[in-house]
């Protein structure tokens, strides 16, 4: 009987308010939505639409290590703005690994904290294991091969390159195909590394894992990366300088060990300036590696964070990857269902065999081995 009466007074009350609104009326059962900060899908929230609006109410995105010149980021950060209306605040694009995780420990709940953040997939892991990322789950997740994602979605890889070599032409006469060359004599104080310092920069790091799987070495034996570099170094070919679009332009660095995306955009934005870039990936130590991409767990703006998410992993997003010469981790699944920009990818170097990456734990003692043995390396 009471009961009754409790449905019988709501009704009358839905009934008197009615001229005023509608929302807690009538036969629809309450929403079950989740709040942007803890939906780990677009689903939870209602579907795309729901988020898009949510996105567009917070306006601005944060982020960190988002450079326009890399893999594609101009183009990836202009055509959000463009569709969604809100804003990409990229703090520090040349923010290395240890800024990046530190912002994400020490800004927790303070509005200027980044959103997203991207890094190699190691020390992604490793950011997922101290619990400071959100779990989520884009529209194309079960595209995303396995071994290329978070199992519990607090990261995913989005995009890849091969370590390359890239030469001035104009100022080199021959320029190096492997890293056997690099030792040669002509190439006396030539030779950078992106960053310079293979642990604070990916890219660095992977150039050592190349010269080790190019000298005997393996994903469980980094050293010969090491004594590679050590002999450079004693050769007088390593340049310590960090190599840059400017340092390549005005010829300070004519050699650079990079992943391929950064040597070919150089050679795609200097080209028009008078500096004809090539770009070799070496076949004597061939190394590739994926970048992640993941939501901050106390994301000040958790819906576009989770928005820019879906928009790199779309179809459009990860051509617009490929056009910043980077390999989209749906590239396969692309190209089967006929959504890949063909004549995109045939602008990329030609590789062989089927890519290898170390596991987690090879990755993890490489690192170990490399912060102790880095600076000993390259002091003789």
């Amino acid at each position: 009987m009471t009961t009754h009466r409790v449905r019988a007074v709501a009704a009358s009350g839905c009934l008197a308010i009615a001229a005023l609104t509608l929302s807690d009326c009538g036969a629809s059962p309450p929403s079950t939505h989740m709040k942007p900060s803890v939906a780990t899908s677009a689903e939870n929230m209602g579907g795309m639409d729901q988020l898009i609006a949510a996105a567009k109410r917070e306006g601005s995105l944060n982020a960190m290590f988002v450079p326009r010149d890399w893999a594609g980021y101009g183009a990836l950060i202009d055509g959000f703005e463009k569709k969604y209306g809100i804003k990409v605040r990229d703090e520090d694009p040349g923010a290395t690994v240890p800024v990046v995780i530190n912002a994400v420990k020490s800004r927790k709940h303070q509005a200027n904290a980044p959103d997203v953040i991207g890094l190699g997939d190691t020390y992604m892991s490793a950011a997922a294991r101290q619990n400071l990322l959100a779990p989520y789950r884009v529209a194309t997740y079960d595209a995303i091969p396995n071994s290329q994602k978070d199992p519990q979605a607090r990261w995913a890889n989005n995009y890849g390159g091969y370590i390359s070599i890239g030469c001035d032409a104009k100022r080199i006469t021959q320029c190096p195909q492997t890293f056997a060359d690099l030792l040669k004599p002509q190439y006396k104080g030539k030779v950078a590394l992106n960053a310079g310092d293979p642990n604070t920069s990916s890219s660095g790091f992977a150039a050592v894992y190349a010269a080790a799987l190019a000298n005997k070495g393996s994903f469980d034996d980094i050293q010969p990366g090491l004594d590679f570099f050590a002999k450079l170094k004693k050769a007088g070919n390593f340049d310590p300088v960090g190599a840059t679009t400017a340092t390549v332009e005005n010829g300070q660095t004519p050699i650079n060990i990079n992943w391929d995306f950064l040597n070919l955009n150089y050679a795609h934005e200097l080209r028009s300036k008078g500096v004809y870039w090539q770009v070799s990936i070496p076949f004597d130590g061939s190394f590739t590696q994926y970048f992640a991409v993941a939501v901050n767990k106390y994301a000040p703006h958790p819906a576009a964070a989770r928005l820019w998410m879906e928009w790199l992993f779309s179809t459009e997003g990860q051509n617009l990857r490929l056009y910043g010469y980077a390999r989209p981790v749906l590239m396969d699944a692309m190209e089967k269902d006929g959504t890949l920009d063909k004549a995109a990818a045939a602008r990329l170097p030609t590789v062989e065999g089927t890519p290898q990456f170390p596991t987690d734990t090879q990755l993890e003692k490489a690192k170990a081995v490399v912060a102790r043995g880095w600076a000993k390396a390259i002091s003789s």
